[in-house]
């Protein structure tokens, strides 16, 4: 059998069988397996006649499929006695033939006794992937507030059924996104998008749609189009460069004490530029005093302009200065400050009188700063202090006289992943010295991240913290995506000098460490332990305590509902009262957002030993509801019935209500009521109540530019009239007089697209320029003219015409089989080198192109998968187009010649068996 299979191999090599076509996709092959849908191979079989007298044979090649068709569907085949042979049989694969196995079947009948024999070679097409996707048709401009809608081309013209997910970035596929597209089938695919009615400049707007197959996700097809939006509201750009500026009245009136107080505050509010190089940078504001005793919910009395160009920047009037952590970490005062940067260097300073601290009457800083590289620089600087006299101490260490505080900082990016930075301080009054330092260090990896700080200041140093220490702390490991680790540290500072505008906040030491387990994509649960102190700075103290605790939170996304629980288990030691007991806290947040509406709801239970009784029963709840109703309406409602008493050193609302409503562009109203209770009260409650107007401008501060003209005159190309036509370009419009003249006037320098409204023109005119037209209006007086002619017309009609020679073939008694013909089509595309137009047309239906500019036209025509057997017999037209022209077109589809030629006479193989010699 080997022996048989080399020879034919060779006798193959030898004597080929060539067939010879007009279009033939590819070579005859002898395989039987990666064949290829299109080409042409043959098939092999081996044949033997084991008798003594020779045969004839009648021989009917079939297949399995109609896509696979043998060229020699009948022969006669002659063998002679005790001989062996190898029947070829060509056959020809359609280019549509899908992937798969596919038998190829010989039958045999015996001339002389009718017996018959059935031999089957089988064959295997290789699977081709290929998609195309091209874009069809889309608007070449569209007004705003329409809908662009774009066609796609998409055709399978592999051999494989493809399973395919559309998907547009930036518009909504107009059908299912999931499809199936079978060997050769295409389809057309649409996309739209609703712009933006309120559009106040013109844009082109690019589309685009993407192909892909969920089991090859990286071969991704992606198609364009792009389209004129033309604003129909446009804002006009401006002449002059302009400030934004807010200003406001409000009228207050607050229930204090059982007071009641009220009356106006204004307030104006600008930053911006001065100029349209963006490089004068300013920012002023001016709050006049407050009617009502200051509290967190009003403002208070407040001046200052600051500038700042380049290097230099400037301020002046009241603001929160800071010299550094330690010397003056935030002072609250009236002044003015100056800094100027160079390229590496800066030098600057400030002076400050306090407002809200009685024991420092100025303070003067200045300072210079060296940037050793970009995140790592040096600070020196040099703080100088005046004491207030014979004025009541509100701090708790008096400045007795003059103070002087050298400083100098440092901050250093020591890798890419740790900073480390710090300050050291030395103070001289005139009775006493002191120091302070103060170190920090970030670490930031892929895994983990930690901040640790200390600081420490001597009994005797005059800046900001004296007689004190702080240390605080945070780690954080990521052991995996859903496993965290983590730990910090807090220890408040005990003195400091903070402006008697605030009180002072509990004095906090704790240390909690804990871990995080994320047990799905929404949900996850956190354990907490450690301890805490808490004690009261205020006096009378309302609490001191230092308690153990455990802590268990879990947050979950249930649906559009978020959920926070809480469990908190402690053992407190109450320093106040004497006495040990056990702390439970049990708390529930649920927030979730409905029509436009955000809810959050808030509840709290607690057993506590912390304050003045133990195993005191708590209940906290409340709520808070926003609803934005409009883009110009949004109302807020907050209600809470009490705060925890470590929370009484500020205001705290229990009852809230805003209301926020835009008049008009510019014209805003705020409407705000809050029963509260002030810093320091634990049960005596106020009400405020504010009502504001505000008013936002655009203040011109620079002339950019001057205004421009547009005119110019559509000639008649043989239209009915000229006159009446209505322009547009941007928001302004002009229609034209009876000798077609047109004109703008008063039109700020810029971009523009000049429309033409159709319907005051016949429906058959056209501009013999493409409308919208862009133009640059740059100069004083700009000109632009056109014509107005009437439309023309191509249409056409597509035959299928069989060739009179039909399919010739060499073969004896060869007919070819007759497959019903499916339905194919090509594309037609239309353009003049400006505008292009696409249409499918199908054989045997007709086409048009309508309303086309008279001009050079240029009609091609794309196969768009018909099939191989077929030829375009001229596939490219050119027309110079008149006005008022009909253009026909016949389009020809011509079925190929195919020509094979063989051998006629049938190829022998035979062999001499050799014996092996012993």
């Amino acid at each position: 059998m080997i022996k048989t299979w080399i020879l034919y191999i060779v006798l193959l090599s030898l004597f080929p069988v060539l067939i010879f076509s007009q279009q033939q996709p590819g070579q005859l092959a002898s395989k039987k397996d990666s064949l290829m849908p299109g080409m042409s191979t043959s098939i092999s079989f081996s044949l033997e006649n084991p008798s003594a007298e020779d045969k004839i044979y009648d021989v009917t090649i079939t297949a399995s499929s109609s896509f696979v068709k043998p060229i020699l569907a009948k022969a006669e085949f002659k063998i002679a006695a005790q001989e062996k042979t190898v029947y070829i049989v060509p056959i020809r694969i359609a280019a549509e033939t899908s992937q798969g196995v596919y038998s190829v079947i010989l039958h045999g009948t015996d001339r002389s006794d009718g017996s018959r024999f059935i031999k089957t070679s089988q064959i295997t097409i290789s699977g081709s992937r290929k998609l195309s996707l091209t874009a069809l048709d889309s608007p070449e401009f569209i007004r705003a507030g329409e809908t662009i809608r774009a066609s796609f081309l998409l055709k399978n013209n592999g051999n494989v059924t493809e399973k395919l997910i559309l998907e547009s970035k930036n518009a909504v596929v107009d059908q299912e996104t999931s499809i199936t597209l079978t060997p050769n089938e295409s389809k057309v695919i649409g996309i739209y998008k609703v712009t933006n009615a309120e559009l106040g400049q013109n844009e082109f707007q690019n589309l685009n749609l993407s192909v892909y197959s969920p089991d090859n996700p990286k071969e991704n097809y992606t198609a364009y189009i792009s389209t004129k939006v033309i604003s129909v509201k446009p804002v006009e750009d401006d002449i002059y460069h302009r400030l934004p500026v807010s200003a406001s009245i409000s009228f207050i009136g607050m229930q204090n004490r059982g007071i009641y107080q009220n009356g106006f505050q204004g307030e104006i509010y600008g930053k911006g530029t001065l100029d349209k190089e963006n490089k004068n940078q300013i920012e002023f504001h001016a709050v006049s005093a407050n009617p009502v005793e200051f509290n967190s919910f009003t403002q208070y009395e407040e001046y200052f302009i600051n500038y700042k160009r380049d290097n230099v920047f400037v301020h002046l009037g009241d603001k929160t200065y800071s010299a550094s952590y330690l010397t003056e970490f935030a002072r609250y005062g009236r002044g003015a400050e100056v800094r100027y940067d160079f390229k590496r260097f800066s030098v600057g300073g400030f002076y400050n009188h306090p407002r809200f601290f009685r024991d420092i009457k100025d303070e003067f800083n200045v300072y210079s700063t060296f940037k050793i590289r970009k995140e790592s620089e040096i600070t020196a600087g040099y703080l100088y202090k005046t004491p207030r006299t014979g004025e009541m101490n509100f701090g708790n260490i008096r400045l007795d006289s003059e103070a002087h505080l050298p400083y100098t900082t440092g901050k250093f990016k020591i890798s890419k992943n740790i900073v480390v930075s710090g300050e050291a301080a030395y103070s001289k009054t005139e009775q006493m010295e002191g120091t302070a330092y103060m170190a920090q260090a970030q670490a930031t990896f892929e895994r983990f991240n930690g901040n640790l700080m200390y600081m420490r200041a001597s009994p005797k140093f005059a800046g900001y913290f004296t007689n004190t220490s702080t240390f605080n702390g945070n780690i954080q490991y990521k052991i995996s995506k859903k496993l965290n680790v983590f730990g910090n540290y807090t220890q408040d500072a005990r003195n400091f000098q903070r402006d008697t505008l605030f009180y002072a906040a509990p004095y906090r030491r704790f240390l909690q460490y804990g871990i995080q387990y994320k047990y799905i994509s929404t949900g996850s649960i956190t354990l907490y332990n450690g301890f805490q102190k808490y004690q009261d700075r205020l006096e009378p103290k309302q609490f001191d305590y230092y308690e153990q605790y455990f802590k268990v939170s879990v947050d979950q996304q249930i649906g559009q509902f978020l959920v926070n629980v809480q469990g908190q288990f402690g053992k407190t030691n109450n320093y106040l009262s004497g006495f040990n007991g056990n702390s439970s806290f049990y708390t529930t947040n649920i927030s979730f957002e409905k029509f436009k509406t955000s809810f959050s709801i808030y509840a709290s239970y607690a057993i506590t030993s912390r304050y003045q009784m133990q195993n005191e029963k708590q209940v906290y709840y409340g709520a808070r509801i926003f609803s934005r109703f409009s883009d110009k309406t949004s109302l807020s409602l907050f209600y809470q019935n009490n705060y925890m008493p470590e929370e009484y050193f500020r205001d705290r609302n229990l009852f809230e209500v805003l209301y926020h409503q835009q008049l008009f562009r510019g014209s805003e109203l705020d409407v705000s009521g809050r029963y509260s209770l002030q810093r320091g009260e634990l049960g005596n409650k106020d009400f405020i109540f504010s009502l504001r107007y505000t008013l936002r401008l655009n203040v011109p501060v620079q002339k950019t530019a001057e205004y421009t003209s547009l005119s110019g005159n559509i000639s008649n190309l043989g239209v009915k009239k000229t006159e009446g036509i209505k322009l547009m370009l941007g928001n302004h419009l002009s229609i034209t007089d009876k000798d077609g003249n047109y004109q703008f006037k008063n039109v700020v320098p810029g971009e523009y697209f000049l429309e033409i409204d159709r319907s005051t023109a016949d429906i058959n005119d056209i501009t013999n320029v493409s409308l919208p037209a862009t133009l640059h209006l740059d100069a004083k007086e700009n000109i632009f003219n056109f014509g107005l002619t009437t439309a023309s017309t191509i249409k056409g009609n597509i035959h299928l015409s069989e060739n009179d020679g039909k399919d010739e073939y060499s073969f004896a008694q060869y007919q070819p089989t007759k497959v019903k013909n499916k339905r194919q089509s090509i594309i037609v595309e239309a353009s003049n080198g400006e505008q292009t137009y696409r249409k499918i047309a199908f054989i045997g239906e007709n086409f048009d192109f309508t309303y086309l500019r008279p001009g050079e036209w240029k009609v091609k025509l794309y196969r768009n998968g018909l099939d191989k057997r077929y030829k375009i017999a001229a596939d490219s037209f050119q027309y110079s187009l008149k006005p008022s022209q009909t253009q026909n077109i016949s389009i020809h589809i011509v079925k190929q010649q195919s020509e094979i030629k063989y051998q006629q006479e049938m190829i022998k193989v035979g062999y001499n068996d050799v014996k092996k010699k012993k």
